[in-house]
C-alpha cells in the first residue's frame, strides 16, 4: 500500500489539479481523503469540501465528499479530538477508504501550518498515517527555490518520509532543470517532476464566475460550460467598443451596466462567451431572448461594474468535474512531466 500526503507552502499551489492528472493517468482505482476540509461547499443541507467533492465526482468514489473529511473548523476539531483521537480518526478514515486499492492520496490544508493546532498539518497527517510526503510548489522559480530551501533547513521531518516535490506551473522548464534543478538535488531532496504553465487552465468557465458573483442566469445556460479566456469591461460606448482591439479577442467575458442595450448586442454580435449584467439591471426582453437563441449566458449582480470587475480578477478560479478539456490537459501534462515511478514508490 503506497499512501502520499500532498502538500504545499503557499495557497494556489494546484495540489487537487495535480492529484486530478495522476489519478487519470494511473487508470485505476485509487484512494482519496483530505482530513482537514478548508475549501467550504454547502449543498443538499451537507458540509462539503470542494476539493473532496471533486475528486469524488471526477472519479466517481463511493466515498460521499463529506465522508472523506474528519472536520472543517479548528474550534470543533479541537474541542473533539486529541493528538491520539486524531490519529486514531485518520486510521479508521484510511482503513475504509484504502480498501481493495493500491494507493491512497491524502490532500493536506492550504500550506504546511494549516491545521497545525489540530494535529492535521501535512507533517502531522504524514505522521499520523505512515505517509510519503510531496510537496507540491509553483510559480515564479526563485520563489520554488526558497520554498525547498525552507523545507530542507526549517522543518522537522524526523519520522516522515519525503518523497520530493514537484514543481507546477513552471514558465521555462528547460531552465528550470539546467539551473535550479541542480541546486534542488544539492539540498537532498527528489525532483519528481516539473509541469509546465499551461494559460488553458487559468481561463475559468462562465459557470464558474456565475457562482463566484452569485448572479441570476436570466439567458443562456446552455452556455454555462463555455471557458471565458478574456476579460472586457464594456464602460464606453458600442462604437469605441468595437474599434477597441480587445472586443474582437475571441470567448471574451463582457461586463456592463444591464441598461446598455448598445453595448449587449454589440456583444452579441461577437465571440461572447458571456455578459454580466451589473447594477441589477435587466435588459429588454427581445435581448434576452436573442441571447438565449445564441446560447450566450446573461450573468444578473446587484454590484456596479468596478466592483465586479475587481471580483472576478480576484477570484480565485477552481477546477470544475465538466470541464473535460482541463481534465484531459491535466492528465497529459502529468503524464509527460512527472515521474510516475518515482511518485508511486514503484
Amino acid at each position: 500500500m503506497r499512501r502520499l500526503v500532498f502538500a504545499s507552502m503557499r495557497e494556489g499551489a494546484g495540489k487537487t489539479s495535480v492529484i486530478v492528472g495522476l489519478g487519470k493517468t494511473l487508470g485505476k482505482p485509487f484512494g482519496y481523503m483530505k482530513p482537514f476540509g478548508d475549501r467550504l461547499l454547502y449543498k443538499k443541507k451537507r458540509l462539503w469540501d470542494y476539493d473532496s467533492a471533486l475528486i469524488a465526482n471526477i472519479f466517481g468514489l463511493v466515498e460521499n465528499p463529506e465522508d472523506i473529511s474528519l472536520g472543517f473548523d479548528h474550534s470543533k476539531l479541537r474541542f473533539m479530538y486529541d493528538e491520539a483521537e486524531t490519529k486514531k480518526k485518520l486510521g479508521e478514515l484510511l482503513s475504509h477508504i484504502e480498501k481493495d486499492r493500491d494507493i491512497v492520496f491524502i490532500e493536506a490544508g492550504r500550506d504546511l501550518s494549516y491545521g497545525i493546532s489540530v494535529n492535521l498539518d501535512p507533517i502531522s497527517l504524514a505522521r499520523h498515517t505512515d505517509a510519503s510526503l510531496v510537496v507540491v510548489t509553483g510559480g515564479d522559480e526563485r520563489t520554488v527555490l526558497d520554498d525547498i530551501t525552507f523545507v530542507t533547513n526549517h522543518l522537522n521531518l524526523d519520522g516522515v518520509s519525503f518523497a520530493g516535490v514537484i514543481v507546477n506551473r513552471a514558465y521555462d522548464i528547460e531552465d528550470f532543470k539546467t539551473t535550479y534543478a541542480p541546486i534542488i538535488a544539492g539540498l537532498g531532496v527528489q525532483v519528481l517532476g516539473v509541469i509546465p504553465y499551461a494559460v488553458e487552465l487559468t481561463h475559468p468557465s462562465v459557470g464558474f464566475l456565475s457562482e463566484c458573483l452569485f448572479a441570476k442566469v436570466i439567458a443562456g445556460e446552455v452556455g454555462l460550460s463555455t471557458v471565458a479566456k478574456n476579460i472586457f469591461v464594456g464602460a464606453m460606448s458600442a462604437d469605441a467598443a468595437r474599434r477597441h482591439p480587445s472586443f474582437g479577442r475571441t470567448k471574451k467575458l463582457v461586463i456592463t451596466s444591464g441598461d446598455r442595450s448598445d453595448m449587449i448586442l454589440a456583444s452579441l454580435e461577437g465571440d461572447t462567451a458571456g455578459i454580466v449584467l451589473t447594477n441589477n439591471i435587466s435588459p429588454p426582453s427581445t435581448i434576452i431572448s436573442q441571447a438565449a437563441q445564441k446560447g450566450v449566458p446573461l450573468l444578473l449582480v446587484p454590484d456596479d461594474t468596478y466592483q465586479v470587475a475587481k471580483q472576478i480578477d480576484n477570484a480565485q478560479y477552481l477546477l470544475k468535474r465538466d470541464e473535460e478539456e482541463k481534465i484531459e490537459l491535466l492528465e497529459k501534462l502529468v503524464r509527460e512531466n512527472v515521474d510516475l515511478k518515482a511518485v508511486l514508490g514503484s
